[in-house]
């Protein structure tokens, strides 16, 4: 998908008065930041929609950076750090349009980014890798295939659905720290609602 045609589908989404996410930040993210995270930390979020992780962790004392392909889901994002009285430097643009400089950051999140097929995801991975510290965190939340079957949110794909075998794969330059497959009811707005199978990781770029 070009990114004038990934705009256009998820403007298409977002462009609704309710956050179609919610505005509260994702459970496994809140979790894991308690243990990996800590205030001051340089942090990037990856397609970070209307801004729900990236808010909370700025409201968490992080410098946060964040981008989207959605110039709609920016701008609520932005209104919605203004309300929330936290500053984040956001850009507009897909993970292949952004500046991945190396050794930027102490940590990347990436919360159902489940936009990304296998060649995609695999270049993520490696410019993850490469813009983290060293000794940097990642920390990714997605959908694994049984989620067809609840329904609940994320792609349709199977190829776009993670398993272990997948993730130990494409994490092997990292240190994996907590890997878990889980079902768990959702209540992240309109989008993820309900029972839903669910894989949290956090890896570390070695030291």
């Amino acid at each position: 998908m070009s990114f004038t045609d990934a705009t256009q589908f998820w403007n298409e989404r977002f462009d609704k008065d309710e956050f179609i996410f919610g505005k509260e930040p994702n459970e496994y993210l809140v979790e894991q930041s308690a243990q990996y995270l800590k205030p001051g930390n340089s942090v990037l979020c990856i397609a970070d929609g209307e801004g729900r992780n990236g808010v909370w962790l700025a409201k968490q004392g992080m410098q946060v950076t964040a981008f989207d392909v959605s110039d709609i889901a920016l701008s609520k994002a932005k209104q919605f750090a203004l309300d929330n009285q936290v500053s984040i430097q956001y850009s507009l643009c897909d993970t292949d349009g952004f500046d991945w400089q190396a050794n930027s950051y102490d940590a990347v999140i990436g919360i159902f980014i489940q936009f990304a097929g296998p060649a995609m995801r695999a270049r993520i991975f490696q410019q993850v890798h490469q813009t983290l510290k060293s000794g940097g965190i990642f920390i990714l939340q997605g959908y694994t295939p049984k989620q067809l079957e609840y329904k609940t949110g994320g792609p349709s794909l199977i190829e776009h659905l993670y398993t272990e075998e997948m993730i130990r794969d494409l994490a092997k330059e990292f240190e994996i720290l907590d890997l878990r497959f889980y079902e768990k009811e959702l209540s992240e707005g309109a989008r993820h609602a309900g029972m839903s199978a669910l894989l949290g990781m956090v890896a570390q770029k070695s030291i």
